[in-house]
């Protein structure tokens, strides 16, 4: 059985990874409030850097990113993001997926990033990010509109994966 306040990650090809999220309003204070401690600790537990609340069968705009900077605890709760500016610059990293477990590919995405989006207060927040954190504030973007990392691969890589994925959870449940 797992902990209480854990929360079980959706795994490929559950359709609800491929829904688009929708904003967080008022009405949905006390819901996000709930959500992002308990997405927090799913993340570390897993062990993942960065956990979008579709990733958790909630369809809300919020996800939340813990690179664990000098091995601290460093986390951001991002509420209705929007990307407001990219770099021309691209880079090329590693990307795997909680909700793909096991798998993973070099993805090509901006350089940079900067993101607006509101903090658990309700205030206005903006960040702008390289390198790992770039990276991630932008796959965690993509799950709120139902886009997953292989999305951005070939369709052969992509096929690739997703057959991979598809055998190694057949074998996990037969085990």
């Amino acid at each position: 059985m797992s902990e209480p306040d854990l929360l079980p990650i959706l795994l490929v090809p559950d359709a609800r990874l491929r829904a688009k999220a929708r904003p967080v309003g008022p009405a949905d204070a006390d819901t996000v409030r709930a959500l992002a401690p308990r997405m927090l600790e799913s993340m570390y537990k897993a062990p993942g850097i960065g956990l979008a609340a579709p990733q958790v069968g909630e369809l809300l705009r919020m996800f939340v990113v813990d690179l664990q900077k000098e091995e601290k605890p460093d986390p951001m709760v991002l509420v209705n993001p929007e990307i407001v500016a990219v770099s021309q610059e691209m880079s090329v990293r590693e990307e795997g997926c909680l909700s793909l477990p096991g798998q993973y590919a070099d993805v090509e995405r901006p350089a940079r990033v900067k993101i607006r989006y509101l903090d658990l207060t309700g205030a206005r927040q903006e960040v702008e990010a390289e390198g790992l954190l770039a990276t991630c504030l932008q796959h965690e973007y993509d799950h709120l509109d139902g886009r997953l990392f292989v999305d951005h691969l070939s369709p052969l890589k992509r096929n690739m994966i997703l057959r991979r994925l598809a055998k190694d959870l057949k074998a996990k449940a037969r085990a």
